[in-house]
């Protein structure tokens, strides 16, 4: 089997755009059918059974053989497993801090990621990527006001410290695992079939979440219609943006393109302000205005 040819940067960037926005909306839906009454375990043991469902649906109608070898079989139970980690600890941090706070710090996987693949002597990091990343990051911090200029970043000073430090070492943590998935999937995967990949990957996780719903005796539902349908958007969403993002990736090159993802957090924040009426304060354009900056750079940037 050979692995499918690469994509056109342009048109790969403008997806990963489109999918991080598509990510912040399913946090944003998070958020709220957790103030709803749901919990993390049942959210991702939810949305992961639905996208493994759908897309196992998806192979049966194109006639795809559900069947891989077993040592491939077995690397991407173990990408399945780190991307269990990433969803459960990401979900906790959004839980407990506000959401683009919490994907502001999870969103250093991009720099994580171009450390481990160069530390491993793979797929290293264009200059442009060098710069552009840390850039992007600088504009998060701008956007997300973590300096306090703008006043408190979406409630954040209501919040006891002790739960604000989990929050940013659970994003911290998820960060490390998804860059760790996506660098052995790029590396292990890359001439698997996109759907079959995700199939296992979302077999694995939703596996991990009911052993931890059941581990930890329960599964919290949401209390009311509002809560059912965050629920639900947040299942769409990421059944969605997940099986995209690991079709996609592959096709580009993971460690030069994950950066772009970056846009996750600024996309959260407009959309916090939109659906929970949370004001942005012009530093925090400025902000966003640097990472869309630092995207461009990155997405104009020649391959090295």
């Amino acid at each position: 089997m050979t692995t499918a040819a690469p994509l056109p940067r342009w048109i790969g960037v403008s997806l990963l755009l489109l999918i991080a926005v598509g990510f912040a909306s399913n946090h944003v839906a998070a958020r709220i059918a957790f103030d709803h009454g749901a919990n993390v375990a049942t959210a991702v043991a939810v949305r992961s059974c639905a996208t493994a469902l759908f897309v196992l649906a998806l192979l049966r109608q194109a006639g795809v053989t559900v069947r891989m070898p077993a040592p491939t079989l077995r690397r991407a139970m173990l990408i399945g497993l780190l991307v269990a980690i990433q969803s459960l600890c990401l979900y906790s941090a959004v839980a407990r801090i506000p959401v683009a706070l919490a994907l502001l710090v999870f969103n250093t996987f991009a720099l994580m990621l171009g450390l481990i693949s160069w530390a491993a002597g793979a797929e290293r990091p264009s200059r442009r990527a060098f710069v552009a990343m840390p850039l992007a990051l600088l504009g998060l911090a701008l956007a997300l006001d973590v300096a306090g200029v703008a006043g408190p970043v979406a409630g954040a000073a209501a919040i006891a410290p002790a739960t604000m430090g989990a929050g940013i070492a659970f994003a911290f943590s998820g960060a490390a695992a998804f860059a760790t998935a996506l660098f052995l999937t790029t590396r292990w995967l890359g001439a698997i079939d996109g759907r079959l990949r995700t199939l296992v990957l979302m077999s694995v996780v939703a596996a991990v979440a009911l052993a931890s719903g059941a581990i930890g005796g329960r599964f919290d539902w949401p209390r009311d219609g509002t809560g059912w349908l965050a629920l639900a958007t947040l299942v769409v969403l990421y059944g969605a943006g997940t099986t995209a993002l690991f079709v996609l990736l592959p096709r580009m090159g993971a460690v030069n393109n994950a950066a772009v993802m970056n846009f996750e957090p600024i996309a959260a924040l407009l959309l916090a302000w939109i659906v929970l009426d949370q004001r942005v304060a012009p530093i925090q354009i400025v902000g966003a205005l640097v990472v869309i900056g630092a995207i461009v750079m990155l997405s104009t940037g020649r391959r090295s």
